[in-house]
């Protein structure tokens, strides 16, 4: 909360000194209470829970009603471009915001404490027909155990719905099946990292871990277990309007009952391999279903564990020409339970060309502690032109792509897919393509030890 003043208004918000205002506290509600202040607050289920008005972005009036279970906007004008920040982030949240924290949340919590995976959460939400708006959970870590000021760490935020224009901070980079939906993944930085989980089909509830979510942030190296979560916070970013969206209900809880989570996700089902050639393929299965939500899916090959992949889909490579292997895939949901494995698919790869095809590789990056750049060169070595390109190879460390150029570039586990864009699809004889990425790393930032170009290996250098 006061959680965007570094999103397109970075400069003149920091400037007014709005990220260093102090929330004006009011008593704990009883009967409903409205707030109009901008920064006012009080106390629900006997101060379990702060709600909060927290209108950061608009300097028109906005009020909120606080019942004893959630809160509903009840008068709000917003009017804010919709490629720019919102209005403001009026919600309830548990833990601690700028000094202001609720009682008994156990926050600041270290991810790597074993209570961590027990925390869950759930909400109600009511939308109006009209207005432009999103609602989101968000959820802060920070690399200390921080009560008050800015968290530097993460901001996970996850979107149940939202109208209009609007999108999250900086661009998607994948798909996760998390709590039971399907979600769009977006990443950007604007000094801390911004994960933002956006519903394929918009949801007005939602019962979950935070650690579902964590867990998916770790294994794109966007978040650490090393940090703090500091609140679990849930309302409504309003650009246009804003009136009647409501907060029904919201709860959180750490321990839960009987011990946590036991239950595992179903077996995945229908795994097929395609695009299959003498050094990889594509697996490709149904998504499974969990109680609370899968969180990955770990990929094995002849009974081997080969990596790991937050959709239904994952690349293979580095196989060997002329030769059979068998594949399965296993579900893992938050309190790390493993399903039954899927049926087995069984391919055998076709016989090699030999002499590394008529291609080659260039691998050039820039790297710096915990992140790089890296740009490639595929140089047409044979005697027909290439028309469509799609090159295949996996890290043998463990980075994580952020962003590309000149080309749509996926990753799954250590596997990457780049596919041309529309201006660079055609390579001559003799020609070459160039794209590149960014990413980040923690403890290996080796180069790539082989590449395929449309299912052919290609020289490397």
């Amino acid at each position: 909360m006061k959680r965007r003043a570094l999103r397109a208004l970075t400069a003149m918000i920091a400037a007014a000194g709005t990220l260093l205002m102090t929330p004006v506290v009011a008593g704990q509600a009883h009967a409903d209470t409205v707030i109009c202040e901008k920064y006012g607050a009080t106390t629900i289920a006997g101060g379990k829970y702060v709600v909060i008005n927290n209108n950061w972005g608009d300097d028109t009036q906005q009020c909120i009603n606080v019942t004893s279970t959630g809160f509903s906007i009840t008068q709000a004008s917003h009017n804010k471009p919709q490629n720019g920040a919102p209005g403001s982030y009026p919600a309830v949240y548990a833990g601690c915001h700028y000094a202001n924290c609720s009682t008994g949340s156990q926050l600041p919590m270290r991810v790597s404490d074993s209570r961590f995976p027990t925390i869950q959460t759930s909400v109600s939400m009511t939308y109006p027909s009209s207005g432009v708006y999103d609602a989101a959970y968000d959820v802060w870590f920070d690399p200390t155990a921080r009560t008050d000021g800015q968290n530097t760490g993460a901001e996970l935020m996850v979107w149940l719905n939202h109208t209009g224009s609007v999108q999250p901070v900086g661009s998607r980079v994948g798909t996760a099946s998390i709590a039971g939906g399907t979600w769009d993944v977006w990443f950007g930085n604007i000094g801390w990292n911004v994960v933002s989980y956006v519903r394929t089909s918009p949801t007005s509830s939602i019962n979950f871990a935070v650690n579902s979510f964590y867990t998916d942030m770790v294994s794109r190296g966007y978040a650490q277990n090393s940090w703090y979560i500091t609140s679990v916070q849930a309302g409504f970013e309003p650009w246009v309007g804003g009136a009647g969206l409501a907060v029904n209900t919201f709860s959180y809880s750490v321990g839960g009952t009987g011990g946590g989570d036991t239950t595992p996700p179903s077996a995945p089902s229908g795994l097929t391999a395609s695009n299959v050639t003498s050094s990889g393929a594509t697996l490709s299965w149904n998504a499974s279903t969990d109680n609370v939500g899968v969180t990955g899916y770990d990929v094995s090959r002849n009974g081997t564990v080969i990596g790991t992949a937050v959709g239904t889909s994952y690349n293979v490579t580095g196989l060997s020409a002329s030769t059979a292997y068998s594949f399965s895939v296993r579900a893992r949901d938050a309190a790390g339970n493993t399903s039954s494995p899927s049926n087995t698919v069984s391919v055998t790869t076709p016989p090699g060309g030999g002499g590394g095809g008529s291609c080659r590789v260039a691998y050039v990056k820039n790297e710096w502690p915990g992140g790089f750049t890296a740009n490639l060169t595929i140089t047409n070595t044979g005697t027909a032109a290439v028309n469509g390109w799609t090159l295949a190879f996996a890290f043998p460390g463990d980075q994580r792509i952020t962003s590309s150029w000149n080309a749509t570039v996926s990753q799954s586990g250590t596997s990457v897919t780049a596919r041309n864009a529309a201006h660079n699809g055609s390579i001559p004889p003799g020609g070459n393509a160039t794209f590149g990425f960014q990413g980040t790393w923690n403890t290996s930032d080796a180069s790539p030890a082989s590449y395929t170009l449309n299912g052919s290996a290609c020289t490397v250098g």
